[in-house]
């Protein structure tokens, strides 16, 4: 592992100490504004379909943002090391804010889609910087402290989102969802740069063309087809298997390039350091299982247990106040237990979260679907400061964006397969069950229901989740009778719940993977620094002296 030295820095000044404290404040405003962004526009999502038509094409104002924002990522943070952190970052709020009163700005679904896709691209740059500034700002047990609060105020925005986001919309007009990003982006982006040093890396700067040009390909194809997959086109159809074919065959020559070249943006002998990969991998695995939480427990609650959309909000906000509180408490615990066990304990919570999920059933409270959530905050606050954090100790200044960015990139990655595959496991399994239970149902109902069951028949193969959202939702039971209605919905839940549960059970699967990675990590010593050694490290803040 390389473990080059960097300069010295001068010892902080009272000036250089209030910048700081002025970068810290311009740090988390940028964080919590970009996270919230992800959270906020589902809300506003009927309202603007309601009023620019084009529900065919819904699902691309989050797959355009998901596109641009994952794979700038990895982009974001090797310009980083190579331009220094406030040119990328400045840039990166810019843009954000631009991709934003664009939005507030469109005319139609398409323009729309387009300008998210333009707001994504600053959403990922802006992620990893703020990270990648606090490992540069502190070191020790400073930096997992504020590795801790940054990681809470991005699930503080988890909670807030949809909350917000309903209020703009109810108050005010949906285009204020994007709006509202200005004003914030813009005092942001004053604080940072008046805050933040323009210090690069020293000598000729070489970009890595051809590994941007291949990376963006085989990214962007990879997750076209996974989002595309099993709803826009079968997944054995010739336009899901040319995308993935051309992922693999663009991101094989990327790997290629990235082993010869001069600046690679993503260093494959990084891949040779157990400690890069295992901490990756964790993060890969852990985010891969989590998304079966956070997609299916709200619907669980909805259609099963029967409370209202916003009252299954609050059955997951628990979650994020536990994953909070933890985040922060982790990154001192830490240093008492070492980071090794602190990830395993944390994956084990996790898992055991996972196992509690699957017991779930039509008469489960929302007390107990809360604390089960919030066993999952636990584990989660435990490990995720954690996978940033090590990587940052492990690695030079000079390497700090990329390998921040890496950890970043990977989580993305896996959220996304997470999404795609855990919900494949669900229109599987629930077509499966709905034909075995509820067809053969179908066909004995009377003969002025006919038409009702041919039609349900036949969405069961193409569209299971849409028989349990007509069947399973009480305002359009109202429209059958009451004995067609006693026939079906208990045969419908089951088979919900059938389904649920074995979609948890992959997902606990994901998380065993990524306990085990843990056992196979280096233990990684993390030492708080005096101010005098983070001096003579060069580890001191960037801060401007203007």
């Amino acid at each position: 592992m390389e473990n080059t030295k960097q300069a010295a820095a001068p010892l902080p000044s009272s000036d250089s100490g209030n910048k700081r404290g002025l970068l810290i404040i311009g740090l988390l405003i940028a964080m919590l504004f970009a996270a919230l962004d992800g959270t906020i526009v589902g809300t506003a999502m009927p309202t603007i379909i309601r009023e620019m038509g084009g529900l065919e094409l819904m699902a691309w104002l989050t797959t355009a943002y998901m596109l641009t924002s994952t794979t700038i990522v990895p982009i974001a943070g090797k310009l980083a090391d190579l331009l220094g952190r406030k040119l990328v970052y400045v840039s990166g709020i810019i843009i954000f804010i631009i991709g934003s009163a664009l939005c507030g700005l469109a005319g139609n679904i398409e323009q729309l889609i387009i300008f998210r896709a333009i707001q994504g691209l600053g959403g990922g740059i802006m992620m990893p910087m703020a990270m990648i500034i606090i490992g540069d700002l502190f070191t020790g047990k400073q930096r997992a402290k504020w590795q801790g609060v940054f990681a809470a105020v991005f699930g503080l925005s988890s909670v807030l989102g949809p909350q917000v986001g309903g209020w703009i919309v109810d108050a005010w007009d949906w285009r204020w969802v994007f709006y509202i990003n200005l004003p914030v982006g813009i005092l942001a982006t004053i604080l940072i740069a008046i805050s933040l040093s323009g210090k690069k890396a020293e000598g000729p700067v070489k970009f890595d063309w051809p590994g941007i040009f291949t990376m963006v390909i085989g990214v962007v194809s990879l997750l076209l087809g996974l989002s595309l997959g099993g709803s826009e086109f079968d997944w054995l159809s010739w336009q899901i298997i040319g995308l993935f074919v051309l992922a693999i065959v663009s991101l094989t020559v990327f790997v290629r390039i990235e082993a010869t070249t001069e600046e690679p943006i993503l260093p494959v002998k990084l891949f040779k350091d157990r400690t890069f990969t295992m901490i990756n991998g964790i993060g890969f695995f852990m985010s891969l299982g989590m998304f079966g939480a956070i997609m299916f427990v709200p619907l669980f609650m909805q259609w099963i247990v029967g409370i209202s959309a916003s009252e299954s909000g609050t059955v997951m906000m628990p979650m994020m106040i536990s994953m909070m509180i933890f985040s922060v408490i982790g990154g001192q615990v830490v240093y008492k237990i070492g980071v090794r066990l602190q990830l395993a304990i944390g994956m084990i919570v996790v898992a055991a979260a996972f196992f509690l999920l699957t017991t779930l059933d039509a008469s489960t409270a929302k007390l107990t679907a809360s604390s089960f959530m919030v066993i999952l905050g636990i584990g989660i606050g435990l490990v995720m400061p954690l996978l940033t954090l090590v990587l940052q100790e492990s690695y030079p200044k000079s390497q700090l964006g990329v390998v921040t960015s890496s950890s970043t990139f990977f989580r993305q990655i896996g959220g996304t397969f997470g999404m795609t595959l855990l919900g494949a496991v669900m229109n599987m399994q629930s077509s499966s069950h709905l034909k075995e239970r509820l067809v053969p149902l179908l066909g004995q109902l009377p003969e002025e229901a006919k038409q009702f069951a041919d039609q349900t028949s036949a969405t069961v193969a193409s569209n299971p989740q849409a028989v349990y959202s007509t069947l399973l939702d009480p305002k359009m039971l109202t429209q059958f009778p009451k004995e067609l209605t006693d026939k079906m919905v208990p045969v419908v839940k089951s088979t919900l719940i059938d389904s649920l549960h074995t979609v948890f059970w992959v997902g606990l699967v994901f998380i065993l993977i990524g306990t085990v990675l843990t056992l196979l990590l280096r233990n990684v010593k993390l030492v708080q620094q005096t101010k005098e050694e983070k001096a003579a490290a060069g580890t001191e803040p960037q801060v401007n002296h203007m």
